[in-house]
């Protein structure tokens, strides 16, 4: 057998054995994701907003039930409602749900706040920047 088919030989094999195989790495992978798309809302210092909405962009699958919610949050700020997501998968481009807060009064400045979102194993953020200013 020459060099050539040898190295031909070879690969093949590699592939068959390889194909079956999943890399150590991508064993503990979550199989879903939290996007980013850049979330922002401005507020007034005087007044906050109690019915604001940050969403939950989460696409994937999943196995386990996925509970969310936001941190970092302006002081008195509070999380109203966050939802829990059953087994399941979001493969579509609109969005999965929104975590209700109610934005309290709070000092002029810029907060980077998180929307998170857990299986229990992987937690993954996205920044949710809180902007309160005099006026908007």
């Amino acid at each position: 057998m020459g060099p050539i088919r040898r190295a031909l030989s070879a690969m093949l094999m590699f592939a068959l054995v390889g194909a079956g195989a999943t890399p150590a790495a991508a064993a503990g992978s979550p199989t879903w994701e939290l996007r980013d798309i850049g979330q922002r809302m401005c507020v007034t210092s005087d007044f906050g907003h109690p019915g604001a909405y940050f969403l939950i962009p989460l696409y994937g699958d999943w196995s386990k039930t996925i509970t969310t919610g936001m941190r970092n949050l302006p002081p008195g700020t509070r999380v109203v409602g966050s939802p829990t997501l059953p087994p399941g998968s979001h493969h579509e481009d609109y969005i999965i749900g929104g975590v209700h807060i109610a934005i309290a009064p709070a000092p002029v400045g810029v907060y980077r706040a998180e929307v998170w979102a857990s299986d229990g194993e992987v937690t993954q953020a996205v920044p949710a920047v809180i902007n309160v200013k005099e006026r908007c």
